[in-house]
């Protein structure tokens, strides 16, 4: 075993233990990973965030990132696979950052699997540009007003939209028989066509103008109280199967543990605004 230290941080109620490598020599093992966020034997969370310089980096498409961002978001599921992105998770990374002391100014940048993100210090906690976003397939999804299908546990097959924001999602937008709080996501929903690295699925109910409600199932975790680039992605299918206008550019996503606000910005952007909680620091035996 091996002693390390640890913050356990949340955005909206999606938790996540923080691992600071600040030289950048102790990568994570699936199997450290699993342990941190086992929420019998470890510290409990939704993921595992390593901070480390982005020079540091182990891959190079990140290394090459560092000229724009001095810290890499090194994200894991609770599996243990790296993903490329995560919102709430960009969200509890600044905090920390802000917190130690590592970045000091209102806005500023970080590296993540998913490219170079904008962050910007709010009243109520941060602001991250998530970056392009793009419907995937989207030639398919107009003609047929969806690009995929899904299967909650239990339920009957819906229409979805997939997109890609830097990690895939497939939105299903509910119709109004389906109680969203009624769904069964113990398990995987099932996906078609099943994306090769698995998807996120994100399932909606319309609460009003600019305004939905979400439930989200996230890939290598499971159901997860919030997702931000979930949220996201659920704001834009909102709005695409509404028909993209200059009126509807800002969304409030209540999800399980809170709300989120969603905003377009011009060049295929997106923002995601949200509070972000840093709750515990200590020390934790991990696998060595």
């Amino acid at each position: 075993m091996t002693r390390t230290a640890f913050t356990k941080g949340h955005g909206t109620e999606n938790d996540f233990v923080l691992i600071p490598d600040l030289e950048g020599g102790h990568d994570l093992s699936e199997l450290q990973v699993q342990h941190l966020v086992d929420r019998r034997s470890g510290l409990g969370a939704d993921g595992v965030i390593r901070i480390v310089p982005t020079i540091h980096a182990t891959e190079p498409d990140v290394r090459e990132q560092a000229s724009a961002a001095t810290w890499f978001m090194d994200y894991r599921n609770a599996d243990g696979s790296a993903a490329e992105m995560c919102g709430n998770g960009a969200r509890v990374f600044a905090a920390y950052l802000r917190r130690e002391g590592l970045e000091t100014v209102p806005s500023f940048s970080i590296a993540t699997r998913a490219g170079v993100r904008a962050v910007t210090t709010t009243p109520d906690g941060y602001a991250v540009d998530l970056g392009p976003w793009r419907v995937v397939d989207a030639a398919e999804a107009r003609e047929r007003g969806f690009g995929a299908t899904v299967r909650a546990h239990g339920g009957v097959e819906l229409p979805a939209l997939s997109l890609d924001l830097g990690n895939p999602h497939a939105v299903v937008i509910l119709p109004p028989e389906i109680d969203l709080n009624g769904l069964d996501l113990t398990l995987p929903p099932e996906v078609s066509p099943e994306p090769p690295h698995g998807t996120n699925v994100e399932f909606v109910r319309a609460v009003g103008p600019g305004h939905i409600a979400m439930r989200v199932h996230e890939r290598g975790v499971g159901e997860t109280r919030s997702c931000g680039t979930g949220a996201a992605a659920a704001a834009l299918a909102t709005r695409w199967w509404e028909g993209e206008s200059e009126d509807n550019t800002e969304w409030l996503v209540d999800v399980p543990g809170g709300r989120l606000t969603v905003r377009v910005l011009p060049g295929q952007h997106v923002q995601l605004a949200g509070p972000a909680v840093l709750v515990a620091d200590g020390t934790i035996e991990i696998p060595a």
